[in-house]
């Protein structure tokens, strides 16, 4: 059986990544692909109780603290969702993977890039993604929509502008660093032009018409 392909959609806060997701996968299933939408934190019956220990209120973690649990949870969601997944043939497209840390307890918070490194390879291993999707919007832009959504801000929403500042910027650089894997998508415009601009990167990528 043919292994299937594993994309994830990357970006900061009020970028678009839930909503291009669903959007990608809706493409993929109407031209047959079989494919599972997962999202991290979280993603596995397991990963999910790490999410609800990461998520709950009034919780102060330190930022190593938070790169270890969220490997922990990355650790499970890979081997109870998306390796047996792929094995089955089928795709799997993220919601946030491996590159959120190194933005945000990275670039965000100051765990030191070779501790992530090391992270990485120790729980991701060769299940690196084949395609990352990451979602660019100036970091007040974001903001503004991200709190536009009226379900409350959360503490990283709360963070001043140069934390997500430099959130886009380590996505930037990610993407300039490793073009064989990422596609960086402007995503100011409305939502048709963002999933049309998706759309293209994996058809130009992946090989599949949609």
């Amino acid at each position: 059986m043919t292994r299937g392909r594993f994309i994830t959609l990357e970006g900061g806060e009020g970028a678009g990544k839930s909503v291009q997701r669903d959007r990608l996968v809706a493409a993929l299933r109407a031209v047959g692909i079989g494919v599972v939408a997962t999202r991290e934190p979280g993603g596995s019956p397991s990963a999910e109780v790490v999410r609800d220990v990461l998520l709950a209120h009034g919780l102060a973690w330190q930022p190593l603290s938070e790169a270890l649990l969220h490997a922990a949870a990355r650790a499970q969601h890979l081997v109870e969702t998306i390796r047996p997944a792929l094995a089955d043939g089928h795709w799997v497209v993220s919601d946030r993977f491996n590159d959120s840390t190194r933005a945000y307890q990275g670039a965000g918070q100051g765990v030191p890039a070779e501790t992530l490194d090391q992270l990485d390879r120790m729980v991701v291993g060769d299940s690196q993604p084949d395609l990352t999707l990451i979602l660019d919007v100036p970091a007040e832009v974001g903001l503004a929509r991200a709190q536009g959504r009226g379900q409350g801000s959360d503490r990283y929403e709360a963070m001043d502008l140069s934390f997500h500042e430099r959130l886009r910027a380590s996505y930037r650089a990610i993407a300039k660093a490793e073009p064989e894997r990422c596609v960086l998508i402007d995503a100011t415009g409305d939502l048709e032009a963002v999933a049309t601009a998706v759309r293209a990167a994996v058809q130009t990528r992946l090989g599949v018409a949609l």
